[in-house]
């Protein structure tokens, strides 16, 4: 049982937490409700609070079974960040709003309503809840924030609450990861129900201003505001079943680190000027910044004819058999203006 206070396991049969003594009560795993000790429902979100999932059998029903994790939770390891996080935000007096460079990411399941209409409500929950969760551990993998869950998918933020400078990059390799793990999940309940199932994934880098965390809980009321969320929607929006879009400000941050090929322009419903977009293919062949750096063009030396010489005249005694080492040293002069 996790303990409310300070996120720690404790066995099922546990009545105080054996890590901080506060007193452990039976909780909805997916919205926080307390909830009697024999119920089956939550009674406020209607999840199953049963450990096996009724109408499920065989080695494809139990994975899916342990699948049906929690849709509204944040980790214990990540949770600590981000209320550190907010506790600065405090300090700084931005708890009403403060403007943050983030990436966003969308994911949905691609064609759930036709999947679902002959459905009774249970057994599509019981079908969209564990894509959901694949979504969401693929974006807590790389220290992202699921700020929404969104019926079959979700919004998540990368570089904020929890800051990253490589935000672009994380949110490209969890889209990766879902994928990835969306289309082994796939083949099994294939098998199961006869099923296809598969997600599209879109993501777009630029600002937002974001509003505070409820402490206790960790919920939704981070929310990001811009337009940033709105050209996301769209990446995912046209995205076709099983595939990533991202923007343009997105690809020049990941160009070199992933493979991409490009779409086109594209007029995006709400934006005024059409958007450039483009299609993950995959990790791309280079993986260091000196080695994306050196792909796109290295700045030129200006005025060190001279030096440039010395490491040249080097190198031809090298090649020739002859060791040798070169000492190097910058100076980093600042003008004040």
């Amino acid at each position: 049982m996790l303990c409310a206070n300070c996120g720690f396991e404790n066995p099922a049969h546990a009545n105080f937490c054996q890590e901080c003594g506060s007193r452990l009560g039976r909780q909805c795993a997916a919205c926080g409700k307390a909830v009697g000790p024999t119920a089956k429902y939550c009674l406020a979100c209607g999840v199953p609070l049963a450990d096996q999932v009724p109408g499920i059998s065989g080695t494809s029903g139990d994975y899916i079974a342990k699948l049906l994790a929690p849709v509204h939770y944040t980790p214990p390891h990540l949770a600590e960040r981000i209320l550190a996080e907010w506790t600065a935000m405090e300090a700084r007096g931005g708890t009403f709003g403060e403007r943050k460079t983030i990436t966003a990411l969308f994911a949905d399941m691609a064609g759930s309503t036709a999947l679902i209409q002959d459905l009774d409500p249970e057994e599509a929950r019981r079908l969209i809840d564990p894509v959901v969760t694949l979504m969401m551990d693929a974006v807590h993998h790389y220290e992202g924030y699921v700020v929404k869950f969104l019926g079959d998918g979700i919004l998540a933020l990368f570089g904020a609450p929890i800051a990253h400078e490589d935000h672009a990059l994380r949110a490209l390799y969890a889209a990766l990861r879902m994928q990835e793990a969306m289309r082994r999940h796939s083949d099994i309940v294939r098998l199961d129900r006869g099923v296809p199932l598969e997600i599209r994934v879109g993501i777009h880098f630029g600002e937002v201003v974001v509003r505070s965390i409820r402490k206790h809980d960790l919920h939704t009321d981070y929310d990001p505001v811009g337009h940033t969320i709105h050209i996301a929607s769209r990446m995912e929006s046209m995205a076709r079943p099983g595939s990533i879009l991202v923007s343009a400000s997105s690809y020049k941050l990941a160009q070199g680190y992933f493979a991409f090929r490009g779409l086109g322009t594209t007029q995006v419903k709400g934006v005024r000027e059409p958007l450039d977009v483009y299609e993950v293919q995959g990790i791309g062949a280079l993986r260091t910044r000196l080695q994306v750096a050196a792909h796109r063009g290295l700045a030129r030396f200006v005025g060190r004819q001279e030096e440039m010489q010395r490491l040249h005249s080097a190198l031809a005694v090298a090649r020739d058999g002859h060791g040798q080492v070169v000492g190097v040293q910058a100076r980093c002069l600042a003008l004040l203006i």
